[in-house]
């Protein structure tokens, strides 16, 4: 009883949905994807009018994202393709592009390798789109005492996002160890 005080009862992705701003209508674009359940809540926001896609690196990752997307009742083109590779979709095809680094993939990668998804996210974004960074941070207090193992932890990627064209990148929000980032792809 005196435990059950404690543990949260609404939807378990709303801070991440919430943080995205993603809205009715827009178009979505992940890149990587850690939590598949995280994805299909975010992409539950695009409603029947707007688009959610994701690209992952492997099938395996594909397969737990649409089998997500199935339980949620949405609809999310999935496509399998290395993230060290030129994105397989249009130019200015979205409003949205989310890159999932909350197990640190981006933050591993080669810095050649983070400044090919950082202009290919720019590339696939609409004039005045934005880019949302969604990393791993360390706990504080109780979550801190009862993680168990060491974090994975992001590095900050705003000087990564703001050398290849992003304008007024900056922290969002740093809280239940995620840290969120968003920058603005210029209109002109």
């Amino acid at each position: 009883m005196f435990l059950s005080l404690f543990r949260r009862r609404d939807n378990p992705y709303s801070l991440v949905v919430g943080m995205s701003g993603v809205q009715m209508g827009d178009r979505l674009l992940q890149v990587g994807c850690v939590d598949a359940a995280q994805l299909a809540a975010i992409a539950g926001k695009v409603g029947l009018s707007g688009r959610a896609a994701a690209i992952v690196p492997d099938a395996a990752t594909g397969a737990q994202v649409e089998k997500a997307a199935s339980r949620a009742g949405v609809l999310v083109e999935v496509t399998v393709s290395p993230l060290t590779r030129p994105l397989p979709v249009d130019d200015s095809a979205f409003d949205v592009a989310i890159v999932d680094d909350t197990a640190a993939a981006f933050t591993r990668m080669s810095p050649s390798d983070r400044g090919l998804v950082v202009r290919e996210t720019l590339r696939v974004l609409r004039p005045g789109g934005r880019v949302m960074i969604i990393g791993a941070t360390a706990r504080t207090g109780l979550g801190a005492a009862l993680q168990r193992g060491t974090p994975v932890l992001s590095a900050d990627p705003t000087a990564a996002f703001q050398a290849d064209g992003y304008k007024a990148v900056r922290v969002l929000a740093e809280r239940d160890g995620l840290i969120f980032y968003e920058g603005m792809k210029p209109r002109a």
